[in-house]
């Protein structure tokens, strides 16, 4: 059966690329929106939309794996949930952002932009320099770690959602919500570090950067993670449906399958 849980991902995986897709450009919509917030602007977004997408990560991550291991165990439920939000969410909404501003350059500023807010003493040298090679020196993204820069919001936020996912499993809305807030968390990150001109090949960069740190990430914290401690078993995997959508999958069906051998 290990064959039909790979399978199933590779179906669920498939069936998120389009929403995750829309959902990267409410992120640049987003970020076009609230570029001209400033740093301070953006770390307050993300101390928002942050917690709020471990919330939701948690209570899918939780609901998934209830549901599927049809079990009652809190402390295994809230291990897998705090893990699955919190660490998943942090891949999502800060390192691989991290890397793409990184990659693309956003946070080294033009020359025009760097003179327009008056460097301060200590980055007057890089100016006076007059080196792309000095502002690049000084001007390098910073990683923002939710978990620990706002652990008194991102740490109860996780619990939160554990719990009402141990009342309440549910796993359709929770999701599709999750894939706009979790971009919205990213594209927030990537705002406190955007300091270059916003031309089209850094928006394109952008757009790649934020499909990159939803689709994998939220769909290994909702499917993945939590099927990896699920019995691959017919009786789970062949009523399997689309978390997003709630579209049957193209399980087979084990029990109607053995019901005609039978008949």
């Amino acid at each position: 059966m290990a064959f039909e849980k790979v399978r199933l991902i590779g179906q669920e995986l498939k069936a998120h690329a389009p929403f995750t897709f829309f959902g990267a450009i409410t992120g640049i919509a987003f970020m076009l929106i609230f570029k001209g917030l400033g740093e301070i602007g953006a770390q307050t977004l993300f101390a928002i939309f942050h917690p709020l997408h471990v919330v939701l990560s948690a209570m899918v991550t939780a609901a998934l794996f209830q549901l599927h291991r049809k079990a009652k165990n809190f402390i295994l439920i809230l291990v897998i949930g705090y893990v699955g939000s919190v660490g998943i969410a942090t891949l999502s909404d800060c390192i691989i952002p991290y890397i793409g501003e990184s990659i693309l350059g956003a946070a080294i500023p033009t020359h025009a932009s760097f003179h327009e807010r008056h460097p301060t003493e200590a980055e007057e040298p890089a100016a006076l320099g007059g080196g792309q090679e000095n502002l690049e020196h000084n001007h390098k993204p910073s990683l923002h770690l939710g978990f620990i820069e706002e652990w008194r919001l991102v740490n109860p936020a996780a619990i939160l959602g554990i719990v009402i996912a141990f009342f309440l499993p549910r796993t359709k809305y929770p999701h599709a919500l999750h894939i706009l807030v979790s971009t919205w968390a990213s594209a927030s990150h990537m705002l406190m570090n955007t300091k270059a001109d916003w031309s089209a090949e850094l928006m394109a960069g952008m757009f790649i950067a934020l499909f990159i740190a939803v689709w994998l990430p939220c769909c290994v914290s909702d499917i993945i993670f939590p099927l990896l401690f699920v019995k691959a078993d017919g009786a789970h995997l062949g009523h399997s449906s689309c978390i997003l959508c709630g579209k049957k999958t193209k399980q087979k069906d084990h029990a109607a399958d053995e019901a005609k051998d039978h008949a």
